[in-house]
């Protein structure tokens, strides 16, 4: 399995500057530019398990089907050259456009040799497996209430405190995260299109912890602010005047409202694109 690009424990993806990589035997550390990292932010996954490319489906009429290529027949070759994993099919697939390739797969335990006429566009017509369940031990933790209770807080402050570190990329013009940011539109398109408990309560959980921790900016008008002046007041035994007060509060509802529009606008250009 060196074919494998395994991700070293020292990675941590909110810092987003930098990977470690067990290449062949051998680690390598790859930067991340700021400039890709609003792609990152954009990406529903940025690594994904690699796992053998087996057949799940076969489309009536394909290449494939002709070839008599079968669901669950399991990919080791292509013209001969060791091709285990989707990428290396995609890509030796995408290199013989018109050509006829000679496939190596296993069925039922037993290899079968096919011809396959890959079609000028380069699909052959079958879906590959991705159960990752098929190729891996997938543990589920399960806790009774008492326990979940703790459980429940570590999530909430793990989740709030990568919110906090992934909040400052807005402020880094050149990882555009600002683009990412999104309004009504945006919240209603992170929920799933069929119901399911589990992450309609997570995403409203989300978005409440969010909530909370937008309140609590020292921006005039949020609970934040009113804070702030709490504390001036305290400390220099002074209230600040009513007109002054005034002005802030006007300066604060510009500052949430500009936030509104930009956030709802950037919802309306995604539309567009």
């Amino acid at each position: 399995m060196e074919k494998f690009h395994q991700i070293v424990p020292e990675l941590l993806l909110e810092d987003a500057g930098w990977i470690m990589v067990e290449r062949n035997g051998e680690q390598l550390k790859i930067d991340i530019p700021d400039t890709v990292i609003h792609k990152l932010l954009k990406a529903p996954l940025l690594f994904a398990p690699r796992t053998p490319f087996v057949v799940e489906a076969v489309v009536e009429g394909s290449a494939a089907e002709k070839a008599g290529v079968k669901p669950l027949d399991s990919l080791v070759a292509i013209n001969g050259v060791p091709t285990i994993f989707f990428d290396e099919f995609r890509s030796a697939i995408s290199q013989a456009k018109g050509d006829t390739v000679s496939f190596a797969v296993v069925r039922s335990g037993q290899q079968v040799d096919l011809s396959v006429v890959v079609p000028e566009t380069g699909q052959i017509g079958v879906y590959t497996m991705r159960n990752w369940a098929r190729y891996f031990n997938i543990r589920n933790q399960e806790y009774t209430f008492v326990e979940s209770i703790p459980a429940g807080i570590d999530r909430g402050v793990s989740t709030l405190s990568g919110y906090v570190k992934q909040l400052r990329l807005i402020f880094k013009p050149g990882t555009k995260a600002y683009e990412s940011v999104g309004g009504f539109i945006t919240i209603g398109s992170i929920f799933p299109g069929v119901w399911n408990w589990r992450d309609f309560w997570s995403l409203t959980a989300f978005l409440s912890i969010v909530l909370a921790f937008m309140n609590f900016l020292p921006i005039p008008a949020l609970d934040g602010g009113h804070f702030v002046f709490l504390v001036f007041e305290m400390v220099t035994g002074r209230k600040p005047s009513d007109k002054f007060l005034e002005y802030v509060q006007i300066a604060g509802m510009i500052i949430l409202f500009s936030l509104l529009i930009f956030a709802n606008l950037n919802d309306v250009i995604k539309l567009f694109r």
